[in-house]
């Protein structure tokens, strides 16, 4: 009777240990992040120290550093219905209207709601006192080629009109082209794509002021 009692003790200390073992790590782990891989988790080691004195940490003897050189960020802001974008870097500054905000389909001559669109651009030429303005027309790839390149340099020629005659400055100089269906900033596969590259852009360094 003792010895089945002792037997049954024993297997019960056994069971008790099977289960700490199994399962008490998973409860200690219940709470940590299932995101974070086992064995990547933040712990309360002390940074690796760093001599300041380590010789592959010194430059070689007469190296020098390069010139500090601050790098190009480009920002991009577009209207929520992608009529008009603007793209900023440390240098330029570029605004692409699509051709249907300013022209009738296939046309240059500019529509009633075009000189406001433009006025507007040349209010921020005014505001970085650019001397220096580009003025780019771009089609899609429908129709000929020779047709596009025409068709972009007369509404280059149209908004470089109304931007001479709001700015009305002889100091500013203007660089016009026609592209046609060259540099596409979209696909030309659908018909949403071939809006996007159906543009002028109006570009112009920024000032350092």
């Amino acid at each position: 009777m003792t010895t089945t009692k002792n037997l049954t003790t024993a297997m019960a200390a056994v069971t008790v240990m099977l289960a700490t073992t199994l399962y008490g790590g998973t409860a200690a782990q219940a709470g940590q992040d299932p995101s974070v891989p086992p064995g990547t988790e933040a712990t309360a080691t002390a940074p690796v120290e760093v001599d300041a004195n380590d010789p592959d940490l010194k430059l070689p003897e007469g190296a020098t550093l390069a010139e500090p050189k601050v790098l190009d960020i480009k920002q991009v802001v577009e209207d929520q219905s992608g009529d008009e974008r603007r793209e900023d870097t440390n240098a330029d500054v570029k605004f692409a209207l699509q051709a249907e905000v300013l022209f009738p389909k296939d046309s240059a001559r500019l529509n009633g709601e075009a000189k406001a669109r433009i006025a507007a651009i040349a209010e921020e030429i005014k505001a970085q006192n650019a001397t220096k303005i580009r003025v780019f027309g771009f089609t899609d790839n429908l129709g000929p080629s020779a047709h596009g390149d025409v068709l972009s340099k007369k509404r280059a020629n149209a908004v470089e009109g109304i931007l001479k005659s709001e700015l009305n400055d002889p100091n500013i100089t203007y660089e016009v082209r026609g592209y046609g269906e060259q540099y596409p900033i979209a696909s030309n596969a659908t018909e949403a794509s071939r809006k996007k590259n159906r543009r002028v852009e109006v570009s112009f360094p920024r000032s350092d002021n």
